[in-house]
């Protein structure tokens, strides 16, 4: 999430954004080409042993790093709503409090994801023998540290505008609503 008054947080957004853009497109093209690579061999009469298991560790995958992008936009479901109706100084607190039992989660799950590779070590996927479990399922500690490491650098900004009581969810869709009326204008 980018406010002008954070120009380097806002850059560091940029950046990381679109490094996660890009890590979650490619993953969703490998995947969609995957798929079609196996619905085309099985009407061949031909099947890939390993399709089932690569899609579903690449949708896992696409979902921690979507999800960190989503953290870093503050496009996660969330309540401007209740927090805007609040008093200034209880809107912040509780804010605060919000993020810091976000946080809390992932640095639990990003632990938890470490104690799993740890369990792992030595095992491989059962459709391909070379990959190891351990490189499949590293995306738990990395989706958290990454989830937190966006929820962190959006949230200067993000608390700068719930203190001064805007709502991120109401300007966006007051901003798709007046270009629909826009484009719509003529119809009436």
């Amino acid at each position: 999430m980018e406010h002008a008054a954070y120009p380097t947080l806002s850059r560091i957004n940029r950046v990381l954004s679109r490094v996660l853009e890009w890590i979650t497109i490619s993953l969703m093209v490998l995947l969609t080409l995957i798929v079609t690579m196996a619905v085309i061999a099985r009407l061949m009469g031909q099947s890939f042993s390993w399709y089932d298991e690569v899609a579903a560790i690449m949708l896992a995958w696409i979902t921690y790093y979507g999800s960190a992008l989503a953290a870093l936009h503050r496009r996660h479901i969330g309540f401007d709503s209740v927090l805007l109706a609040m008093p200034q100084k209880l809107r912040v607190a509780a804010l605060l409090l919000g993020e810091a039992i976000v946080l809390l989660f992932f640095l639990l799950m990003a632990r938890a994801g470490f104690q799993v590779l740890d369990v792992l070590a030595g095992d491989t996927l059962v459709s391909l023998r070379w990959v190891p479990i351990q490189f499949t399922q590293s995306i738990i500690p990395i989706g958290a540290i990454l989830f937190m490491l966006c929820q962190m650098l959006s949230l200067p900004g993000f608390l700068k505008l719930t203190a001064a009581g805007i709502s991120l969810e109401h300007a966006e869709i007051d901003e798709e609503v007046e270009t629909e009326l826009e484009k719509n204008k003529d119809r009436v």
